[in-house]
């Protein structure tokens, strides 16, 4: 009579307790001793209810409802169990169909190679906003990774709710996602595959390629802070993967053989002839070389570059249209991109001040060929005189635009099997990745891209972009007539009358 009594009490007490627990453990997992007690102490609650009201369950038991109501929930229970056996089979044996017209969610062969040979594990850090469309894309790219391999790991951050964790990784940028395995580190700004993929390949591999900088002519100093240095240059390709160093082709008798990319960036004196001849021995072994001259300069390497069928043009590029807003009229705002394995990812424009074109002569280099990667707009010119005057095109000095300011030079006749294939880059402008400048996202793209091309980075996945199709309907003027009269007419006079005669039909009853 006693446990009857105090059977309801005992059954309301443990079910607040197990319902504790549940709440305990979920703030504070740690106190698994404290969860245990309140779950234990639940339980022995309901137990005694249980006990105290046993004769009412088993005339609740006998009932034909009762049977009933437990025959029904056993098979919404067995057809729960099988939706769930269902879906835990289709995600360990997960089979995608992709339906697009332009097949953006299928990877391609390469990727795949890249992806069943990783022998590491590979977690990927990405710094976007929420459902931002950076994140959407790279969430859609990664989980066609995770799907075919599980070495692949990945982790969102949007950096205005998690700044530490940004600041820890040296994040300047949203869309940025931090590749790391083991040691190494590598990032990359665009959620496409082929950058992706490329990155998996630095991130795990066993050796870094060399990249060196030529100095003793005034380059800018891998070292220098200052707005003109090439430190914050150094730090991202070292980002990336890259060794970095510099080298003085006046000590040494001849570039390293494992060297990657040779760069000129931007050298104020003249290269002497001793140089050149290393420079050109370096380009004929299979050599990469990336040289970045400004206007005006008297750098030495007009007979090199001429024996490329590249001339370096004279004056100033200056463009009515392409430019900075605001700037001056030589703060040119590139975003004329040719087709080319390096441009074919950029989507930002490239700030460049100070810049000269180039012009390329099929006769003087019949066994290469020149790919413009950037150009100026029609409205653009290459100033001869900047004297102080008023900047205006003149019709016989100046040169008329467009004129491209960066170029590819490759061999037209592939290398014999198993040589390297020599690639030389010239960039009418260096100060674009100088500190003060490299920021800027377009530059960042734009020389990374540029480097690792030349390094061949970008050559081991020669994987096409896919576009996504979207082809709007743009109606001509009769079919805009036919949509004005459904759209506006037709439809809201059916829907009149249909409710007019439903109404009718109502009132007649």
């Amino acid at each position: 009579m006693e446990v009857t009594r105090f059977g309801p009490v005992a059954g309301l007490a443990g079910g607040i307790l197990a319902l504790t627990s549940v709440i305990i453990y979920s703030l504070a997992p740690g106190q698994i001793w404290l969860v245990w007690l309140t779950f234990g102490l639940g339980v022995c609650g309901l137990a005694l209810f249980l006990v105290s009201h046993l004769h009412r369950l088993k005339e609740f038991s006998a009932r034909r409802t009762t049977r009933l109501g437990a025959n029904s929930f056993l098979m919404v229970a067995m057809f729960v169990a099988i939706l769930g056996i269902i879906n835990f089979l289709a995600a360990r044996h997960a089979k995608n169909w992709d339906l697009s017209e332009t097949q953006s969610f299928t990877l391609a062969p390469q990727t795949h190679k890249v992806l069943r040979s990783l022998k590491q594990d590979v977690h990927v850090t990405v710094f976007a906003q929420d459902r931002s469309p950076g994140s959407n894309a790279y969430r859609d790219l990664l989980d066609s990774y995770r799907g075919v391999t599980n070495r692949v790991t990945v982790t969102f951050v949007d950096p205005e709710r998690r700044p530490d964790e940004a600041r820890k990784h040296g994040i300047t940028r949203l869309n940025t996602a931090v590749l790391e395995s083991g040691t190494e580190t590598v990032r990359i700004t665009t959620p496409s595959e082929a950058e992706l993929t490329s990155a998996l390949i630095r991130v795990t591999r066993d050796s870094k390629k060399r990249i060196l900088f030529l100095e003793g002519h005034g380059e800018h100093s891998l070292n220098d802070r200052e707005r003109t240095g090439y430190e914050t240059v150094k730090e991202a390709l070292t980002k990336q993967g890259y060794e970095v160093a510099s080298l003085s082709l006046l000590q040494e008798s001849a570039v390293p053989d494992n060297t990657s990319v040779l760069v000129i960036g931007g050298p104020q004196r003249g290269v002497t002839s001793d140089e050149r001849e290393r420079l050109k021995q370096f380009v004929a072994k299979g050599g990469r070389l990336l040289i970045m001259v400004d206007p005006e300069i008297k750098t030495g390497l007009d007979e090199l570059l001429a024996q490329w069928g590249v001339t370096l043009g004279p004056g100033v590029l200056v463009d009515m249209q392409d430019r900075l807003a605001l700037g001056d009229l030589t703060a040119l705002l590139v975003r004329t991109f040719t087709e080319h394995e390096i441009t074919q990812d950029l989507n930002s424009a490239v700030l460049m001040p100070s810049t000269r074109h180039l012009s390329f002569s099929e006769e003087a280099a019949k066994e290469w060929e020149f790919v413009p990667l950037a150009r100026t707009s029609p409205r653009s010119w290459a100033e001869t005189e900047l004297d102080g005057k008023v900047i205006s095109f003149n019709t016989g000095k100046d040169v008329q635009g467009p004129l491209p300011l960066a170029g590819a030079l490759t061999p037209k006749k592939p290398p014999a099997e198993g040589q390297p294939r020599p690639a030389v880059v010239v960039v009418g402008n260096s100060t674009f990745a100088s500190n003060a400048y490299v920021n800027f996202p377009g530059n960042t793209d734009f020389f990374l891209h540029v480097v690792g091309w030349l390094a061949q980075e970008r050559d081991l996945v020669s994987i096409t972009p896919k576009e996504p199709a979207f082809r709007p309907f743009v109606p001509n003027p009769n079919q805009e007539r036919i949509l004005l009269y459904v759209q506006v007419l037709l439809l809201p006079a059916a829907t009149f009358f249909y409710g007019l005669s439903v109404w009718r039909r109502r009132r007649r009853l």
